[in-house]
């Protein structure tokens, strides 16, 4: 989720689910500790919000664990499911999925620097070595180490030969593979993640394993988000779609007052009426309208008009 799920995402998800763990997009140690930017900088709305965390060294990885717990974050997750050149590079990810005890060891340094949990996301395997042994191999390691949760991204990652982009679909999924995992860990709370698209199929999920992650699904139909409350058992979310229009106005404005582009948000807004009449409309109006936009009302407000009056033609947005 890599450049879509940063502050602002999370900003406007959070409007749509008020119990759902919304998890950062990966941060690695490096920008953290060197960067010029301030990359743990979050809106204190987003609660509870979990960092995913990239990076193999276990001071590091301990030091980037103590600052986020410091500014306030709810969990921090080693992320060792990205299968990215780039990441590959920087020795963390997916192909970390080859070193259980360096993670081990990241993880026993973040729990001595840390009261926060400490998590990892996987996969099931990397490129030919995807069998149970070697995925208990680096599981065992890692619950052992004392992390507090595994979430299996329940397909493996070809890390030669395929794209990240190629990774999300073309490796099977295999959901009895995790289920087998967390029967494996009796009592210790195992999570699962991929190709997850619906309330039912969480619901069903939930039957088998202690937590599910949905990723791109509740990106591109953010409604999604909106029945997730009550399927944890809590109070069913009963905004309107126009009511985080209104709500996401000022969110907008601040943000151009302080020197972004409307578009840095409502880029995220764009399937907010997926699957509605007016809905490619709204998107158009977005896309087009968006990147140049310097105020965050008559940017949503003409996105709303322009959904709802089938009459304008598309060329009046040109103009």
């Amino acid at each position: 989720m890599l450049d879509w799920t940063d502050r602002h995402c999370r900003y406007f998800h959070r409007l749509l689910t008020k119990e759902t763990l919304l998890y950062t997009e990966m941060v690695t140690t490096g920008a953290i500790i060197h960067g010029k930017q301030d990359f743990l900088a979050y809106n204190e709305e987003e609660n509870p919000v979990a960092l995913q965390l990239g990076g193999c060294n276990p001071e590091d990885m301990a030091r980037c664990a103590a600052l986020a717990q410091e500014r306030g974050y709810n969990e921090v997750n080693i992320n060792v499911g990205c299968p990215s050149d780039r990441v590959q590079n920087g020795s963390f990810g997916a192909c970390l999925m080859a070193e259980p005890a360096a993670v081990a060891d990241c993880v026993k340094a973040m729990k001595k620097a840390v009261d926060i949990p400490v998590t990892v996301k996987t996969r099931l395997g990397i490129d030919d070595h995807d069998s149970d042994d070697f995925l208990y191999a680096f599981t065992d390691s890692v619950v052992d180490a004392g992390v507090d949760q595994l979430t299996l991204h329940a397909r493996k990652a070809w890390l030669q030969g395929l794209s990240p982009k190629e990774n999300r679909d073309i490796p099977e999924l295999q959901y009895d593979r995790v289920y087998k995992a967390q029967e494996r860990y009796k009592g210790f709370p195992v999570a699962i993640n991929g190709g997850i698209k619906t309330t039912e199929s969480i619901v069903n999920h939930l039957r088998n394993v202690h937590g599910v992650m949905v990723g791109r699904a509740a990106y591109q139909n953010p409604w999604l988000l909106t029945s997730f409350d009550e399927t944890l058992g809590s109070v069913a979310n009963s905004v309107s779609r126009e009511e985080v229009v209104e709500a996401m106005i000022p969110y907008v404005n601040k943000h151009i007052a302080s020197g972004g582009r409307a578009w840095h948000v409502v880029r995220h807004m764009l399937g907010l009426f997926q699957g509605l009449p007016g809905g490619k409309r709204w998107r158009q109006y977005l896309s087009i309208k968006g990147p140049k936009a310097q105020s965050g009302e008559s940017l949503l407000k003409g996105a709303l008009d322009f959904k709802n009056d089938h009459k304008k033609p598309i060329s009046e947005l040109m103009t």
